[in-house]
């Protein structure tokens, strides 16, 4: 009676067979054996087509007779390896291919399940021979350091994810309390490039909010130099400029709105400085600052209204005081009248509002015609400041002038454009007398008003670093 073999080579010797040959075919049937529970090879897989592992009797040359099989060549797409239809074997198989291809360890024939073996991957895999002619490989679900894998159903119990999570060093990073019948949790999302990650709250409810609450009397953090609120343009920003500075902005024309309750009156909104410091309220454009709707005083540019009532004719060269009836029953008109041949000049003092920053002011004439003429005329401002215990014998600072052209008509009011800025000699200081003296540069070439430029007053704008002069 003849020899057979096994579905993977190992000889089954018949009685009385092999005589002086059995040892031998003993031997070789152990070898096989010790490839079947531990062996390994390589096999280079064909990029033509399937790679067909097939039985060797008697044999230890077969690559399906050892446990471990370790895929080798270079792939340009997916490959087959089969093995015959009745092959029952556990087998560890490593893909060492190169092109970053699957292996796909199958039986030769039928519809069974198949493996894949991804690129570098290892899989445990048992050939289940099941079905003569659809049988199963199946994967049985080993995972090695290097490989990507699915895991289902699966605790870890170091690091364990149930109260906590661990960091590299074994210390709690973060700590996980479980909430009964909890329907809502964070979602925590990546982003790709030019976007933020986003931590969401999720879940069963329709609005839920997301708390952060420090221990003790530690605080909420936000480290960005600025913070958005909202999730349209009409978001609010808190920005701050990295030294303690903090700005808040509403997005679009959206308001900015303190409140303390709502709908009630029992909260106060406080606004302090430190010391010395600035509360700053500047409105933008034509906007203005508001108290209760009113809009409130703020420093800025103001104006004195000078009429030539409050002035007097210099003593030397002096402009004449007149008293001018237009119609009767209607405004006469206090003027000093400026002669067109000669310079002349007047003068008043103000004493400065507490208020004004001390700078530069500028001035606008106002005037009428003497009698007809279309010609420019030309006016001059100069100022020096006095203070208690100076002499008033000073010279006057530089004077600045503005051109106006007549317009040609008696009694019709003219007023210059506002003139450039007129520097204040004598280091004026709060508390300090202001004398103005106002002339007409008649001698100047480009005064060509030929008549007599009669001024009503003069309006002076000047610059307050303070609401008030408290």
């Amino acid at each position: 009676m003849a020899s057979t073999y096994t579905p993977l080579g190992v000889e089954l010797q018949a009685t009385g067979e092999n005589a002086g040959t059995w040892g031998t075919k003993t031997n070789t049937n152990l070898q096989i054996i010790e490839q079947i529970s531990g062996g390994f090879t390589t096999q280079a897989v064909s990029d033509s087509g399937d790679t067909t592992l097939s039985v060797s009797d008697g044999s230890t040359g077969a690559t399906l007779s050892h446990r471990v099989i370790e895929f080798t060549g270079s792939l340009t797409g997916s490959r087959n390896v089969t093995i015959p239809i009745d092959v029952q074997q556990f087998y560890i198989l490593k893909n060492s291919t190169s092109g970053s291809q699957n292996v796909v360890f199958k039986y030769v024939s039928g519809s069974g399940d198949s493996v894949t073996v991804g690129p570098a991957a290892v899989k445990l895999v048992y050939a289940t021979a099941n079905d003569g002619t659809n049988p199963d490989i199946d994967d049985c679900g080993f995972i090695t350091a290097s490989s990507t894998d699915t895991l289902t159903n699966k605790t870890l119990t170091s690091p364990k994810i149930g109260t906590s999570i661990l960091d590299t060093n074994g210390n709690e990073l973060a700590l996980l309390t479980a909430t009964s019948s909890a329907v809502n949790e964070f979602t925590i999302a990546n982003a790709a490039t030019g976007s933020g990650p986003t931590l969401s709250s999720t879940g069963g409810d329709s609005n839920i909010d997301i708390n952060i609450t420090p221990k003790g009397t530690g605080d909420v953090v936000l480290a960005g130099d600025t913070v958005k609120v909202g999730d349209s343009g009409a978001a609010a920003t808190l920005t701050s400029n990295g030294a303690g500075a903090l700005t808040i902005t509403t997005g679009g024309a959206a308001d900015l709105v303190l409140s303390t309750n709502s709908g009630t009156d029992s909260g106060t909104i406080t606004i302090t400085d430190a010391a010395d410091g600035n509360i700053n309220i500047a409105p933008n454009g034509n906007g203005v600052a508001q108290v209760g709707g009113a809009a409130i005083k703020v420093a800025g540019k103001e104006t004195i209204w000078v009429p030539s009532s409050a002035m007097y004719g210099a003593t030397t060269n002096g402009a004449d005081a007149q008293q001018v009836e237009t119609t009767a029953t209607r405004p006469d008109m206090k003027v000093l009248d400026f002669d067109a041949g000669t310079d002349e000049f007047a003068q008043f003092s103000v004493a400065m509002p507490k208020s004004w920053n001390e700078g530069t002011i500028t001035y606008q004439v106002y005037w009428t015609p003497g009698s007809t003429n279309t010609g420019d005329c030309i006016f001059g401002l100069q100022a020096v400041a006095c203070a208690d215990n100076d002499t008033i014998d000073v010279a006057y600072g530089t004077a600045v002038n503005v051109t106006d052209a007549g317009i040609g008509t008696v009694e019709d009011q003219q007023i210059t454009a506002e003139s450039g800025a007129v520097t204040v000699a004598g280091s004026p200081a709060a508390g300090e007398l202001t004398y103005f003296q106002l002339f007409r540069d008649a001698n100047a070439g480009g005064d060509t008003f030929s008549a007599d430029a009669r001024v009503l007053g003069v309006k002076i704008f000047f610059t307050t670093d303070a609401a008030n002069d408290a």
